[in-house]
Parts: C-alpha cells; sequence; structure tokens
C-alpha cells in the first residue's frame, strides 16, 4: 500500500506514470468512467476548502466511485476532540481510499502510520499540497510539453505557501530549471526550503523583491496570495496583502508565450482584468487537477486501466 504525503514520496518515473495516465483519461474520460465503481474515497477536510475537495470528489464520481467525508472540523468528531489516529482508523472500515486536509502540518503522516487504506495529503497546513504539485506539474507539462530549461517565476507569499514549497521540491529533480522567487524580505521562502532544497542540490535561483524585474526573463509565472489564515497578527497581513499585484500593464514586460499559473483561490494578486490574456492559464489548471487526480486515485488503488 503507498501513500502521497509529499511529492517526493513518488519518484520522477511514477510521477510520469501518473501524467501520462492523466494523458489518457483528458483523451477519452467516458473510457474510465466504470473503473471505480463500488469503491469510496473519504474526504476528511479538516479546513476550508472548494477546489481541493470538489476536484477530488468530481475525479472520484469521475471514475464512478463514491465520496463521503466532512468539509471542516466542527462538523466532524474532532470538535468532541477525537484524534486524527481514531478517525482514520474508524475511516478506513468505511472507504478504500482517503484525502486528508488538516491545518496542523503531519497530520497526514500521522493519519498514514494508522491507516489500513491509502492516505493522500490535500494539504497540511504551511507544509504541503503534494496533489496541487501533481496539478501543477501536469498542467505545466500539457502547455509547455517540458519541464526541463525553464525559468519559473514564485511569486507573493513564499513563506507560508505550501503550494510553493511542493512545486520546488518537485521541480529541482528535472534539469536546468531556475527559480526567481519574488516576494518580500517578510515572506521569503523557509530557510529549510533555501538551504536543504535548494543550496544542497545545487539548483538555480535568485531571490528578488521586484515583480517588473523579474517577469521578462520568466517562461513561468506562478502568482500565490498572501494568506490571511497563515498570520497571528492581522497587522502584518494587511501591510503585506497587496504587495504584488499582476495587471495587464505587467504583462506587457512579459515574454508572449509565458504562462501565469495560480493555485487559487485568489483574492487581488491577479487583476481580473488579465483574465482574458491568453497566456492566463489558472482556470486550466483547475480542469486539469481533477484529471491529475483521477490518475492518481486508479494508481494508488491499483485499478487497472479499461481494455
Amino acid at each position: 500500500m503507498k501513500h502521497f504525503l509529499n511529492p517526493l514520496d513518488f519518484s520522477v518515473e511514477e510521477l510520469d506514470e501518473v501524467l501520462d495516465l492523466a494523458d489518457e483519461i483528458r483523451a477519452n474520460p467516458k473510457r474510465f468512467a466504470k473503473v471505480c465503481e463500488g469503491k469510496k474515497l473519504a474526504t476528511l477536510f479538516y479546513e476550508p476548502s472548494t477546489r481541493t475537495r470538489l476536484s477530488f470528489e468530481a475525479a472520484m464520481m469521475n471514475l464512478g466511485g463514491n465520496v463521503l467525508g466532512f468539509s471542516s472540523a466542527d462538523s466532524s468528531s474532532a470538535a468532541k476532540g477525537e484524534s486524527v489516529s481514531d478517525t482514520i482508523r474508524m475511516v478506513s472500515c468505511y472507504a478504500d481510499i482517503c484525502a486528508m486536509r488538516h491545518p496542523k502540518e503531519g497530520a497526514p503522516l500521522v493519519a498514514s502510520m494508522k491507516s489500513s487504506i491509502p492516505v493522500i495529503n490535500a494539504g497540511d497546513g504551511g507544509h504541503q499540497h503534494p496533489t496541487q504539485t501533481l496539478t501543477d506539474l501536469y498542467t505545466i507539462r500539457c502547455l509547455k510539453g517540458k519541464f526541463s530549461g525553464m525559468t519559473i517565476g514564485l511569486c507573493g507569499d513564499l513563506k507560508f505557501g505550501r503550494t510553493v514549497h511542493s512545486l520546488i521540491e518537485a521541480l529541482i529533480r528535472y534539469e536546468d530549471i531556475k527559480f526567481v522567487l519574488i516576494s518580500p524580505e517578510e515572506l521569503r521562502v523557509p530557510s529549510y526550503i533555501r538551504d536543504e532544497v535548494l543550496k544542497q542540490n545545487n539548483q538555480q535561483f535568485e531571490e528578488v523583491e521586484s515583480l517588473e524585474e523579474a517577469l521578462p526573463k520568466l517562461d513561468i509565472l506562478y502568482m500565490t496570495r498572501v494568506q490571511r489564515e497563515r498570520f497571528f497578527n492581522e497587522d502584518d497581513y494587511l501591510r503585506m496583502k497587496d504587495s504584488y499585484i499582476l495587471d495587464k500593464e505587467k504583462m506587457k514586460l512579459a515574454k508572449s508565450d509565458m504562462i501565469v499559473l495560480h493555485p487559487l483561490p485568489r483574492v487581488n494578486e491577479i487583476s481580473v482584468e488579465v483574465d482574458d490574456d491568453e497566456r492566463a492559464c489558472y482556470f486550466k489548471q483547475v480542469e486539469f487537477s481533477v484529471y491529475a487526480r483521477m490518475a492518481l486515485i486508479m494508481i494508488l488503488l491499483g485499478v487497472d486501466k479499461p481494455c
């Protein structure tokens, strides 16, 4: 039994297998409409989510399976003090696979140690978001055709942005990637990402504060929101929430084939006027997320492809 708690849980070859299967599903979704008949996915979401939870539910239903679970800690026995370990042991009696989102870093790992079904980390605090990374990789591969040779700008909240941390860890395994880390000093990537991931792997990267300075050299711009829920101080949040806003004027500085990605939800860091730009690909990410999660579910459940 295999879990998916961190992008590094899968080798590059295993990730390619997931992405290749996602390609097959996207090309002919009806072919896969019954492969998970009789299977159940439990969605254990201890903090709010729209895209991730609905994407998992859509993925399982598109495969012919069923979904059960809860969408907030308040609506679960966690409100009564039940531990994650007890919850997953109980859920393992009801479902075949589980997707868990939790505000505490490491909670899905704890669950996996007590679970008798595969556990998928759907986001744990400011730590990891591996299925968003799977979506990001699939989107980049679909739109750019490759990973190597790309200059990728990561902009906004790089300190608490778990999608950023996961994406960096996944992409350093490919050749000739360069990162441009764009953030205010207070929201730079954590030291463990800088030292243990980037520097330790001799990865090309630079840290800048100006989005305008970075834009002309980017092949991919990955925008993130400043996350109010990660701040302990409201004044700090209000001071930094408008640090970077991508608009039409700034887009004029970018390459004609640069793509803009965003894990969503956005607040105001991408102006709605950018939505009509053909380089704005964040809603394509949403579409691609379902195919990527369908492929992941199939592989973790050991479901064979239909003939």
